[in-house]
């Protein structure tokens, strides 16, 4: 699966959307290596499938991710190994911004380098949130941040 059909596939799901978010297309998101990016509530970014996250963002923020998936928040890192590890990962790392209120008609978007594909979160009938899906493969050729 391609994250332009995953992203086909999510299109037009309702708010929440970890409930419109089936186990089947988890596990399809997982195996083609493809994680799936989408806002809940007004503070969380929340990724799923092959790296699962949720993100504290109130008002927006950022999320760092490499080939293993999210780093963690620098300010819950204790002992020095963790540390070291954080760095060297960073240095690699691609960001996903989330955007609250930035686009007219959205409560959540994105702004990334990675390449994606976007679908639509709705809220009844009025979008709520444009989602991305993107790759973890692609993030081994992108340049480093």
């Amino acid at each position: 699966m391609t994250k332009e059909e995953l992203a086909a596939q999510l299109d037009g799901i309702q708010y929440p959307a970890h409930r419109a978010i089936t186990k089947e297309h988890i596990a399809a998101a997982k195996e083609a290596g493809l994680v799936i990016v989408y806002g809940a509530s007004d503070d969380l970014m929340e990724l799923d499938g092959a790296s699962r996250e949720e993100i504290g963002c109130y008002d927006g923020g950022i999320a760092l991710i490499d080939l293993q998936g999210v780093l963690p928040d620098r300010d819950s890192l204790e002992e020095d190994d963790e540390i070291a590890e954080y760095v060297l990962r960073k240095r690699q790392a691609k960001t996903i911004e989330a955007l609250w209120c930035k686009e007219p008609g959205y409560s959540w978007t994105y702004k990334t380098d990675i390449p994606h594909a976007t679908f639509e979160v709705m809220e009844d009938a009025e979008n709520y949130c444009r989602g991305i899906v993107f790759s973890l493969t692609e993030l081994d050729t992108l340049n480093p941040a």
